[in-house]
């Protein structure tokens, strides 16, 4: 894609809803008072669970091409999902494939800084009922772990998903989240054993996030053969949603 424009680089992720039982409160829910964020985020998987459907995440990172057109591209994208996962930009995005990485080094280059990501936080929820979930790594947020969970409740955020900070490493962020009435959503690696999965899970609050591949995002290959098990495995250590993202690029 050298030298294109990459393409608004939507990450349609149905959250997966046939596998997970309803959701009840568990010891991470009761133990902090939910902000209006996560409470919408909430209200979204209660209502696609009514509806009998699966609830549809979509990913767009703030500041692709500019910051006003992603202004724009967010609030529209509100009007389809039931979740509008919020990309933070930044210049080493391992987990990504390239369509995302150039968008993210577009949104850097163009003048992206972290107040618009709670710009585009408060834009979402104003014209929207779709929950905002923001999808950061950690180097980003490291320095300044409790303002910026701070900044993220008063925005209106559900809470972070930061795909590599590993549960042995993230105290301080599920202690900011839980001060701040955030979720912290992990993502739970497919290799991980029974008793780091049963871990991760009585850490998270709000849904866990599963890979479907083993890849980097934007894969449109096949699904790991072994995802439907991997649901069942995550659904013997909680009760929160599963979402499936990661290599989901259509309905099917």
């Amino acid at each position: 894609m050298a030298g294109q424009t990459p393409r608004p680089a939507t990450r349609p992720q149905p959250l997966h809803a046939t596998h997970h039982p309803p959701y009840v409160a568990t010891a991470t829910d009761t133990t902090m008072t939910l902000t209006p964020g996560p409470a919408a985020f909430d209200r979204a998987f209660r209502t696609a669970r009514a509806a009998r459907r699966a609830a549809l995440a979509a990913y767009y990172p703030v500041g692709f091409p500019t910051v006003e057109q992603s202004l724009v591209n967010l609030q529209a994208l509100a009007q389809h999902a039931d979740v509008v996962e919020v990309g933070l930009p930044f210049s080493d995005p391992v987990l990504d494939g390239p369509t995302i990485q150039q968008a993210t080094r577009q949104a850097l280059d163009a003048g992206f800084r972290m107040k618009d990501l709670f710009t585009a936080v408060r834009a979402i929820r104003t014209a929207s009922r779709a929950a905002v979930l923001v999808m950061t790594y950690w180097q980003p947020v490291a320095d300044q772990v409790d303002r910026f969970a701070a900044d993220l409740a008063e925005a209106g955020a559900a809470g972070a998903l930061i795909p590599d900070l590993p549960l042995e490493e993230a105290g301080t962020w599920l202690a900011a989240a839980r001060r701040h009435g955030l979720h912290a959503v992990p993502l739970a690696p497919p290799t991980a054993s029974d008793e780091h999965l049963a871990r991760i899970c009585a850490a998270a609050s709000g849904m866990i996030y599963a890979p479907a591949t083993s890849g980097v995002t934007g894969h449109t290959g096949p699904l790991a053969p072994d995802l439907p098990a991997f649901v069942d495995r995550l659904c013997a250590y909680t009760r929160l949603p599963i979402s499936v993202g990661i290599g989901i690029s259509n309905a099917d």
